[in-house]
């Protein structure tokens, strides 16, 4: 059997994280295989998504895979769940090369979601832990990211804390129906 197509190296995950998740659920890199797993399945619990074709999805996927490590997509797979619905939380680190502090090395956590019947077994803050231990191993000075005030307690908890204020403007009208 060929091996799967992952993102990233599996030595990036942390064993830690691996260790504290609940029997039959494992933290992985995001395949190349996990559209049929129900990666987008998971995404639409956060945010609108569009009808995205599988094609299309693997393209994005052979994209980000070749950006030579600056895409880092953790998921939470529950094997014995049906077809379409295994992946049960994801999130992402995406690095940002940077002139400032001597050539350093940011890290930007995005989409940050756990499905809605999944929540309350602490996956939220198991996929910041991995996503923590991503950014230190690939050497990230810090991790940042934006949430709306409700998550704030959330992030607070992760070790996270308040620092400025996120603004945006939107460059497209479809975003901004969704607001996304």
């Amino acid at each position: 059997m060929a091996s799967e197509t992952v993102l990233f190296s599996t030595s990036l995950i942390s064993p830690e994280v691996q260790t504290a998740l609940p029997i039959g659920y494992a933290c992985r890199p995001l395949q190349r295989t996990d559209f049929q797993r129900g990666h987008l399945h998971v995404l639409r619990d956060l945010a609108h998504v569009s009808d995205i074709t599988e094609e299309k999805w693997v393209e994005r996927f052979d994209w980000m895979n070749g950006c030579n490590g600056s895409y880092f997509v953790v998921v939470i797979v529950d094997e014995k769940r049906e077809a379409g619905k295994q992946i049960v939380a994801t999130a992402t680190l995406l690095i940002e090369k940077k002139f400032l502090n001597n050539l350093g090395i940011q890290g930007h956590i995005e989409d940050v979601v756990v499905a809605a019947d999944q929540r309350g077994k602490h996956f939220g803050i198991l996929l910041i832990q991995a996503l923590d231990y991503i950014g230190e191993k690939v050497g990230c000075y810090k991790n940042i990211l934006d949430c709306r005030p409700e998550k704030e307690a959330f992030y607070e908890k992760c070790g996270y804390e308040k620092r400025g204020t996120e603004m945006h403007r939107y460059l497209d009208t479809e975003s901004v129906k969704h607001g996304v």
